[in-house]
Parts: C-alpha cells; sequence; structure tokens
C-alpha cells in the first residue's frame, strides 16, 4: 500500500507539471521562432552593409577621381595666370622704358641742337 501511495502521488506531480512543461515546450518553439527570425534579419543587414560598403568604395573612388581632376586643373589655372601676370609685368615694364626713352629723346635732342642767338629787331629811322 506504501507503494501504491507513492505512486499515486508520483502520478499527482507528473499531472502538477504537465502544464509547466507544456508552457515550457511553447517557449522553445517560440525562442526558436524568434532565433529563425533573427538570423534572417542579419543575414538582410549583412547584405545591406555588403552593398553599402560597394557604394561607399565607388563614391570614395568617384571623390578621389574628382579630387585628382581639381588638383590638375588648379595646377593648369595658376601656371596660366602666372604666364599673364608674367605679360603684364612685361608690357609694364616696357611701356616704362619707352615713356623714359621718349622723355629722354627730348632731353637729348635739346642738348645735342645748337640753339640759335636770339635775333633782335633794331629799329633804325633815317632821315
Amino acid at each position: 500500500m506504501d507503494e501504491q501511495v507513492k505512486l499515486a502521488v508520483l502520478e499527482q506531480k507528473i499531472e502538477d507539471l504537465k502544464p509547466v512543461i507544456l508552457k515550457i515546450d511553447d517557449a522553445i518553439e517560440k525562442l526558436s521562432e524568434v532565433n529563425t527570425t533573427v538570423s534572417r534579419m542579419l543575414a538582410v543587414h549583412e547584405e545591406r552593409i555588403s552593398k553599402q560598403q560597394e557604394v561607399d568604395d565607388i563614391l570614395f573612388a568617384k571623390i578621389d577621381k574628382l579630387r585628382d581632376k581639381m588638383d590638375s586643373d588648379n595646377d593648369s589655372l595658376l601656371q596660366r595666370l602666372r604666364q599673364v601676370e608674367k605679360r603684364v609685368w612685361i608690357s609694364f615694364g616696357a611701356m616704362a622704358i619707352l615713356s623714359f626713352v621718349i622723355n629722354s629723346s627730348t632731353i637729348f635732342s635739346k642738348l645735342l641742337t645748337v640753339q640759335p642767338a636770339p635775333t633782335t629787331i633794331e629799329k633804325s629811322y633815317t632821315n
């Protein structure tokens, strides 16, 4: 009889644990569903990240090309500006020399030409 009581108590305890075990089974199923969903989300995010990395690489390459082109354009513009500046300074120098030569030629011509003696008209009255 003692064994039958023990058996009855054990059966009762098993019956009491059935809802708990069922809840645990449901929780395990839900966790496996969540795990699957998270795995899919991670795969999608990883794909997006790899695509974004490709886009970033393309953009950085284009930025580098643009920077190189801007550098070369800037260098050519500076070279042209230096040439124009050089021509302007040469023009100023030529104008300065030309104006000096023109002014000097009048001074030299005055020094080198003989000045005629001033003529005076005298009035004479003869009667």
